[in-house]
């Protein structure tokens, strides 16, 4: 049965179900009627038994006493039994009587069944017993007690007493089975009745939900987009049941609650591809209004979009308004649009009415048909997001002008376009300006705007190649600032700086258009003169020498302040025609110059020629003496760790011991690189460091700056992990690093190598950070340990903000890249405090501590 009800639950339609559940429900009506009936009608013909037999048993009481009145004889007795006995045969019913022990003394014995256990009980007990002795049978035993009027017969009885039992059983089977064929005659007479009328009930209800069924399939064959939503209504329709209208109507509220909220397909794929396209490459960044352009053409595929702008906040009261066009807009169209954008500003509470606006537009495809906006659908079409505080990349606002104030949904669309769309737009725009400015700092010195060393050494390169192809001259000035030291000093760094700008701006007045002027570093400035002899370019030098004559800058004090240089001068291929050799001829004629007393140009001698070259062979001599008696000597400078203000690091540095002085790493370190013996002064500076290291018990980390020659030596990781290893010092205590100009030039070299260095369980870590091109290209390849942000970003940290600005974006950068940083040239208090600000992971320079021969000297002053 079980089974059966699980198939009719499975029943596909409503009219099948109605069916079988009428079925099921008929089987179980007249099942459960059939039982119940069945047991009330037992219960009833064993009572009527019952009474039956106790009836019989007393009208057989009464006939023999009135036989025992008149006298009766045994003969008598005997025929009175056999014939009740005779008159119940065929009727279902059996009678014995049974005489009491104490009659049977009295008057004998007669033919009688045996006494069972039952009639015994009831001569002891008195009681009328009932006994149910099968389904269909009773036996109901009386008890004939002596009453008064029988004492005259029985004198040894007293009142009361049991004088014989009447034994009637009963077997009514017959009138049950009789009865029960009766019973089903009439109920299969009438099962048929309940299934005709369910059957006659499924009819009417199976044609009121078809005729339902049938509607709804109408109206939703209607519906194949959202809008066909406003199409749908089944009106006031009369279904022919409550219950039915209800889920209708209800039907029609959902149907509704959909035309708010529902989406079209083609809207969704719209969203997906267009959130595809959000995605931020180096290509979006550098051409990221061709990018907005292409965004444009993409949702006109699906919205149609007149015009997507954004507006970007530049100062406190000045914005940039770009306006992306789908197609060549009419001017007075232009105007339209920019009221209402301006319009729309001076509503919201974060712009102002004085508020500069300056407006670009762009044309996403210049060959389309002309925009003609009407006033009215500007008005009210104009769909913007407008926000309180500028956002990424100073976003403040964007919007669109398109055709979708009648759609509900479309809006919705829009406006998630937007939401994401502000972010998207802010964070190209912001990528594009620090990207920007990662450039013009890779190649500009911050504070003079002035191409800075790493590309002044790249174009001499360049015009070495170009003056030989062509069989030219070209010269060389190297111009110093003379006594600079004492205006830093007296003024300050503040005052240097300005004084700096001032003699950079008067050198270049004296130069003409094409010739290439770069700041070195610190006083020192560099120009090159392409297609220039000696004789033009000495006139050049005076002629910078006097436009630096003329400054004259008033100093805090209100004193007058005025300049002077000493320019030393070189000639491309006359004094060298290595880059490096012939700016160590302009540099040897920049400190002649000095020491004939400064304000004055070196112009080259033959004997000059031979000096320098003396020198510079004398230095190599020197440099190879160095080497083979490992005169090479560690110098350690202390690195602070700015968390908790302890020297947890120092920085190995070459020195040359010459006796009575020491040679620092700038004077020998370019000879040894042509020399080619940059390699073993690594090796002597490695070692002797770790065994300084490891006898003084220094523990913490130590920096080592390598030559690019390391990167092309395949001996050299296994020569460095013997030193590391007799030295007794943890690889991962070591921290090699290599300048970013170095690692510009030997790119592919440098993936391997510090792929190795890792294996070997080293560190590693750029130098000079922020100094060349490709910054994001190491961070994004290369598992950097540290970088050590350039140190002319630290030294204008308090007077520049975009220096301050890019430090800042380095530090945040190496942060989310788990990188820790280093802040080089930290000579004051004020700049160490700004670190600290920016959060610099540690700190080096002067302030922190001078080179020294001892790593142990600066962590004991701070212990102490």
């Amino acid at each position: 049965m079980i089974h059966g009800y699980r198939n009719i639950i499975r029943m596909r339609t409503i009219k099948s179900f109605i069916l079988a559940m009428s079925l099921l429900v008929s089987l179980l009506f007249f099942g459960g009627a059939y039982l119940i009936v069945s047991s009330i009608f037992n219960q009833s013909v064993q009572q009527s038994a019952l009474k039956d037999s106790d009836l019989l048993a007393r009208s057989t009481f009464a006939s023999m006493y009135q036989l025992m009145s008149t006298g009766w004889t045994r003969e008598q007795l005997e025929q009175f039994v056999q014939a009740n006995r005779e008159a119940l045969a065929g009727s279902g019913y059996e009678l014995d009587i049974f005489r009491a022990p104490a009659v049977e003394r009295q008057y004998g014995e007669i033919d009688q069944a045996p006494i069972d256990d039952t009639v015994a009980a009831v001569f002891d007990s008195g009681e009328t017993r009932e006994q149910v002795v099968s389904e269909h049978a009773i036996r109901y035993i009386f008890p004939l007690k002596a009453e008064e009027k029988c004492l005259s017969c029985h004198a040894t009885a007293e009142r009361g007493d049991v004088l014989g039992v009447i034994d009637v059983e009963q077997d009514f089977s017959g009138a049950v089975a009789e009865a029960r064929e009766n019973f089903f005659f009439w109920l299969i007479l009438l099962a048929p009745l309940p299934v005709i009328g369910a059957g006659l009930i499924t009819l009417l209800v199976n044609s009121r939900i078809t005729r339902s069924v049938e509607l709804l399939e109408e109206n939703a064959e209607k519906v194949n987009r959202v809008a066909d939503l406003r199409k749908l209504s089944l009106g006031d329709t009369d279904l022919g049941f409550d219950e039915l209208n209800r889920v209708f109507r209800s039907f029609e509220e959902l149907v509704g609650k959909f035309r708010s909220v529902a989406v079209d397909r083609d809207l969704l794929e719209f969203e997906i591809k267009l959130l595809e396209k959000f995605i931020i490459t180096s290509e979006v960044v550098r051409d990221w209004h061709d990018y907005v352009c292409r965004l444009m053409t993409d949702i006109n595929e699906v919205i149609d979009t007149y015009t997507l702008f954004s507006i970007f906040k530049v100062d406190d009261e000045l914005f940039d308004l770009d306006v992306f066009w789908r197609s060549p807009p009419a001017q007075s169209s232009k105007e339209l649009l920019e009221a209402s954008v301006r319009e729309h500003m001076s509503a919201h509470p974060s712009f102002g009415d004085s508020a500069l606006v300056h407006i670009n537009h762009h044309v996403a495809n210049p060959d389309g048909p002309e925009i003609e906006l009407d006033p009215e659908d500007v008005r009210v079409q104009v769909k913007s997001l407008l926000v309180d505080s500028p956002k990424i990349g100073g976003i403040v606002g964007i919007g669109v002008q398109a055709e979708t104030v009648n759609d509900e949904t479309r809006l919705l669309v829009i406006e998630s376009v937007l939401s994401t769309l502000l972010n998207v737009v802010g964070s190209v725009k912001a990528i594009f300006k620090y990207t920007r400015d990662l450039e013009y700092y890779a190649t500009r010195d911050p504070l003079t705007d002035l191409y800075n060393q790493r590309v002044f050494w790249e174009l001499i390169g360049y015009e070495i190649d170009r003056a030989q192809r062509h069989d030219q001259r070209f010269a060389l000035l190297l111009i110093d600032l003379d006594n600079f030291k004492l205006v830093n000093d007296g003024y300050g760094h503040a005052f240097g700086d300005s004084f700096l700008k001032a003699f950079a701006s008067a050198i270049g007045k004296g130069l003409k258009r094409g010739d290439i002027f770069a700041r070195y570093g610190g006083d020192e400035f560099v120009v090159v003169l392409p297609e220039t002899d000696l004789e033009q370019a000495c006139v050049v030098a005076n002629r910078v020498l006097a436009e630096t004559d003329r400054i004259a800058l008033s100093a805090p004090d209100g004193e007058q302040v005025s300049a002077s240089a000493s320019i030393g001068v070189a000639v491309f291929p006359d004094h060298a025609v290595e880059p490096k050799d012939l700016f160590l001829f302009a540099d040897n004629m920049m400190y002649k110059a000095k020491a004939e007393g400064k304000a004055r140009v070196a112009v080259p001698s033959e004997e000059d020629v031979m000096d320098v070259f003396r020198s510079i062979s004398e230095k190599g001599l020197t440099i190879q003496r160095a080497v083979e008696e490992r005169r090479i000597v560690p110098y350690f400078q202390p690195i602070l760790a700015t968390a908790d203000d302890r020297i947890e690091a120092v920085e190995v540095l070459s020195r040359i011991d010459l006796g009575d002085t020491v040679m620092g790493a700038g004077e020998f370190i370019e000879i040894a690189e042509k020399m080619g013996v940059i390699d073993r002064i690594d090796y002597i500076v490695i070692e002797k460091a770790l065994a300084e290291i490891d006898r003084s018990g220094f523990d913490g980390m130590v920096f080592i700056n390598l030559s690019p020659r390391a990167l092309v030596l395949s001996e050299f990781l296994p020569t460095v992990r013997g030193i590391v290893e007799r030295a007794g010092v943890a690889k991962e205590r070591i921290v090699f690093e290599l300048t970013e100009r170095d690692t510009v030039k030997n790119i592919q070299l440098l993936e391997k190598f510090v792929q190795e260095l890792r294996m070997e369980g080293f560190k590693f870590a750029v130098d000079d950070f922020g100094s060349g091109f490709s910054s994001f290209h190491y961070l994004k390849h290369f598992p950097i340990d540290f970088l050590k942000i350039e140190g002319d970003f630290i030294l204008s940290l308090l007077d520049d903000p975009r220096d301050r600005a890019f430090v800042r974006l380095i530090a945040e950068l190496a942060r989310e890249l788990s990188i820790l940083t280093v802040a080089e040239f930290v000579e004051s208090d004020e700049v160490l405090e700004q670190v600290h600000r920016l959060g610099i992971d540690y700190a080096q320079g002067f302030l922190i501590g001078r080179p020294d021969p001892s790593p142990m000297r600066y962590l004991v002053a701070t212990v102490d």
